[in-house]
């Protein structure tokens, strides 16, 4: 099985709800950053947070399952038709025959922050009303979404940090080569919360303005929030035009770290690798780079010492974080879902934020979109301990 159909996508982001506004942020080259003011947290930085989550109504026979997260999944299920395509496919190949895929790295761990708000004086006990299963847990957005759509397949949930929406593209694979089952509900979903915001600050990786990846004074990671899906499906003989087909996946472990890339980008160099080799192309057919690019010092210099390792220095390439902020867990899915957007309209998007390049690193970094025919793209998400995914995307035609 060589390839498989991005039959439906879409995405919700700190840029938009759904595909227009998603693709006119980034022709307009407009970032969703703002000043961090989220709930009680109290640090100079900046956040991609999606306005209205907090008044999203969790449909009624889905209470159990309320939490931050898996409104924000809701929200996007909702968008450019993307629930009833789901449906759709059901009706035609059967509700047992559609898995579940999806990438979260704190699933709906505020819940948990909110209800250690609310213990009881006395005992410490946690209120009744929180449910750790279907919130905190990181199969909660998963099983959210499979009750949400009467599916029976398997349902998995990928949690391996900022790749895990990435590498659920590899297990729907995988399961659809096997004949488990004959279409995928694939993507990820990561929403704001005290944890993240707080951890990745003693870490000393978040930035007090927005982030500027690739930038010779970059200085760390803008937290954001997002849901992307896509509907994967074999490849039928006959295809639209504009159809956007995913053409090889690529994983590695290269295990050098807790939280800091090989030096040399030695596992994301393999990862590349392995795409290309299952996409069966040569690193000179792609034709745009959406770079894992979380503006950190060592992450950005690490991919980029393996991206010229492959790709040169001739390649256009882009990290479009400074746009809608590092959405962690749901990172893979939302590039995935924008470098579809690429291929469909023909457009590299801009590296917001970044003015001067590091001139250490010697890459076609996009200071300024780039409108041409798109017909190959190669987006990486790479996590903490050395997990890395990279997905291949090609235009049908």
């Amino acid at each position: 099985m060589k390839t498989l159909l991005f039959s439906r996508f879409t995405a919700t982001s700190a840029i938009g709800r759904g595909l227009a506004p998603t693709l006119a942020a980034l022709r307009e080259r407009k970032s969703g950053l703002t000043p961090c003011d989220f709930d009680t947290v109290d640090l100079e930085t900046y956040i991609g947070e999606v306005a209205g989550v907090d008044q999203v109504a969790i449909r009624p026979d889905l209470q159990a399952f309320d939490c931050r997260n898996n409104r924000l999944l809701q929200l996007a299920l909702e968008q450019d038709g993307f629930a009833a395509a789901v449906d759709a496919a059901a009706a035609r190949y059967g509700r047992d025959r559609i898995g579940v895929f999806l990438g979260t790295s704190t699933s709906g761990i505020l819940q948990t922050e909110l209800a250690y708000r609310r213990r009881d004086s006395a005992t410490g006990s946690l209120p009744a009303d929180y449910i750790y299963g279907t919130t905190h847990n990181t199969f909660s957005a998963a099983d959210f979404a499979r009750r949400y759509f009467s599916l029976s397949g398997p349902a998995v949930a990928v949690s391996s940090a900022c790749s895990s929406s990435a590498k659920v593209f590899a297990s729907a694979r995988r399961m659809i080569e096997a004949g488990l089952i004959d279409a995928a509900l694939v993507g990820g979903v990561d929403s704001l919360c005290l944890t993240t915001l707080y951890g990745f600050n003693s870490l000393g990786l978040t930035s007090t303005a927005p982030c500027r990846p690739y930038a010779a004074d970059r200085s760390g990671i803008s937290i954001g929030e997002a849901a992307a899906f896509a509907l994967l499906e074999r490849t039928p003989d006959s295809l639209d035009a504009d159809a956007v087909l995913l053409l090889g996946v690529g994983e590695s472990s290269d295990a050098y770290h807790m939280s800091s890339p090989h030096p040399d980008g030695l596992g994301a160099k393999i990862a590349m690798l392995n795409a290309l080799a299952m996409a069966d192309l040569q690193a000179h057919e792609i034709d745009y780079i959406n770079l894992h690019g979380t503006a950190t010092p060592s992450n950005d210099s690490s991919e980029g010492k393996a991206v010229t390792a492959l790709f040169g220095s001739s390649t256009p390439c882009s990290s479009t974080k400074g746009a809608t902020g590092h959405t962690l867990g749901a990172a893979g899915g939302l590039e995935a879902v924008i470098c579809a957007l690429a291929l469909r309209h023909g457009l590299m998007p801009a590296g917001l934020n970044t003015t001067q390049c590091d001139p250490e690193i010697m890459l076609d970094y996009l200071l300024g979109n780039r409108e041409q025919r798109v017909d190959r793209v190669l987006s990486n998400s790479f996590g903490f301990g050395g997990t890395n995914c990279s997905l291949i995307l090609g235009r049908a035609n």
